[in-house]
């Protein structure tokens, strides 16, 4: 079958969430500490590292308006990640679809998708057995009527501005990424965030694709290996710890 995967609107990055020349953030690193405690881990210790966790909604899981096949089994793989990166003082971001009810995102409003994931319902919570760490940060995207909601990189964290500036703020330059889904918000954010030049790694074991069309997983993550991104198993980024 042919591939339904959207088509990507080119990036627009704000004025203000451009990259600063490195001397504008590193004498304000807030990730040296964390580097110093990261001599065991199997990331570069070069790298400045983040965890994104993408739209684990319950809306996505299994008996959501919009369920991805086996969306629930990333939990555990994400849930230990993410106690990892916050117990060593890394970033922990995670992700949420959160459209208005009269999103034109939506089928009954001129859109192609059911009904999800609507701004303070049930189904657009984030799964409570992720048990995320009191410092995750939430980036909120397709808050608008008109906004399609695919990438987290343009999403907003509250009180600082888009994914993208509080990135660059905190000097991050390598996102490992799981969630869901893989042809979807994933893959947007992904290649979103190759564009603007971060490494990504891309958690293999901790996506599911919603494949509209068979193969469309796959075929998304081909396009993003293509783009610069790494595809790996979580396993391999703590020492093989899981």
């Amino acid at each position: 079958a042919a591939s339904r995967l959207p088509p990507r609107a080119p990036f627009v990055c704000p004025p203000s969430a451009q990259r600063p020349p490195p001397s504008a953030y590193e004498p304000q690193d807030l990730l040296a500490p964390a580097r110093r405690m990261r001599h065991h881990i199997s990331m570069p210790i070069e790298d400045a590292p983040a965890l994104l966790i993408v739209d684990v909604q319950n809306d996505f899981c299994p008996g959501g308006a919009l369920a991805v096949r086996e969306g629930d089994q990333v939990v555990p793989v994400l849930r230990r990640l993410a106690a990892r990166f916050a117990a060593l003082g890394l970033p922990v971001y995670a992700s949420r679809d959160w459209h208005p009810p009269e999103s034109t995102h939506f089928a009954a409003n001129g859109g192609e998708w059911p009904v999800h994931c609507v701004q303070g319902t049930e189904g657009a919570r984030l799964r409570e057995d992720l048990s995320l760490p009191r410092s995750t940060m939430i980036v909120t995207k397709g808050q608008r009527v008109h906004d399609q909601g695919y990438s987290a990189i343009v999403g907003e964290v509250a009180g600082r501005g888009s994914l993208l500036e509080d990135l660059h703020a905190r000097g991050v330059d390598h996102l490992y990424v799981g969630g869901l889904a893989t042809d979807y918000c994933v893959r947007h954010t992904v290649l979103d965030a190759l564009q603007q030049g971060f490494a990504v790694t891309v958690l293999t074991d901790a996506i599911r694709p919603v494949d509209v069309s068979p193969g469309d997983g796959t075929r998304a993550l081909e396009e993003m290996r293509a783009a610069g991104a790494t595809l790996a198993p979580a396993s391999t980024v703590f020492d093989g710890e899981e």
